[in-house]
């Protein structure tokens, strides 16, 4: 399972004997779910349904839902008006007599204003929400179930582009446990260092603060903890990831505690490689943030 994006779109044609109509649904990033719908005159009460399909499907993202209806014309029909056409023909007929010309042809009558005349079969139709109800809720649902599926496959892709980023940072991780910085040894050497500096700087310092200061400087020299808690951090992601849920809210929260070690790791860096590090980290985490902001 991948999780969704929170960018989609549809648009959805549909039509009856009376009416004819486009749904067209699109979505984008939000911190929630804010729905806005369009509707013509006369369709309001489909507002509710509309929304309630929204809210069981749609977790988060901005939704704009519009409908356009148009009304379905019949077909011109032809009719011949029989006494008019006579009346002509007579007319005609008297008039070729007395001047001697040869008889009208019937096209040319056929012709004439008023011998043929052009009706239609319906009038245009008047839109009649309550009966259309369940053929409109038919068309917006295959809408909705359209943007949904195009909502999963960008989070599909974007869940590649996440797990490498993972990746990458699980990298950089085993590269900070490595480092030669977090060699006890190293540790115990640069304590020893610091400590008998800081007794140079301050010799009047009691035993009990100097105890206090040497554990300061321990502690902080120490970052097994801070790539502990990432190594966690990592192992989270990459749940949620997987997960069919809505996730991106505590995705996001996930980067704040992703950021805040690599801030700790890098303050308490106490050499150049592991700065780099940390300073690699954050330059990732930021990455991985950018990207979940469209995570639904």
């Amino acid at each position: 399972m991948s999780p969704c994006s929170m960018t989609g779109y549809a648009r959805i044609q549909g039509h009856d004997a009376q009416l004819g109509w486009v749904w067209e649904i699109k979505t984008v990033n939000a911190r929630g779910l804010d729905i806005r719908s369009r509707f013509p005159s006369g369709f309001d009460g489909i507002d509710i349904p509309v929304r309630d399909a929204v809210q069981k499907r749609l977790a988060r993202g901005s939704v704009t839902i519009s409908l356009g209806v148009t009304p379905v014309i019949g077909k011109p029909a032809f009719a011949v008006n029989e006494a008019l056409l006579a009346y002509y023909a007579e007319a005609a007929a008297r008039a070729a007599s007395a001047s001697g010309l040869a008889p009208a042809a019937i096209d040319g009558l056929m012709g004439l204003k008023g011998v043929i005349e052009t009706a239609e079969t319906g009038e245009p139709a008047v839109a009649d929400e309550t009966s259309l109800h369940p053929a409109l809720m038919d068309s917006f649902t295959e809408a909705l179930t359209a943007v949904l599926a195009m909502r999963r496959d960008e989070g599909a892709r974007l869940a590649v582009v996440l797990q490498g980023q993972l990746d990458e940072i699980e990298s950089l991780v085993t590269q900070a446990e490595a480092c030669a910085a977090l060699d006890p040894a190293v540790i115990r050497e640069r304590l020893r260092q610091q400590v008998a500096t800081l007794i140079e700087a301050a010799p009047t310092l009691s035993d009990e603060r100097l105890l206090q200061e040497a554990a300061l400087i321990a502690a902080k020299a120490d970052v097994r903890e801070e790539l502990d808690r990432l190594k966690a951090h990592l192992a989270a992601a990459r749940e949620m990831l997987s997960s069919p849920q809505a996730v991106g809210r505590r995705l996001d929260f996930l980067c704040q505690e992703f950021n805040r070690e690599a801030n700790t790791l890098c303050s308490k860096a106490g050499a150049v490689d592991l700065s780099r590090i940390g300073m690699a980290l954050k330059a990732v985490i930021e990455q991985f943030r950018e990207q979940i902001q469209n995570i639904e």
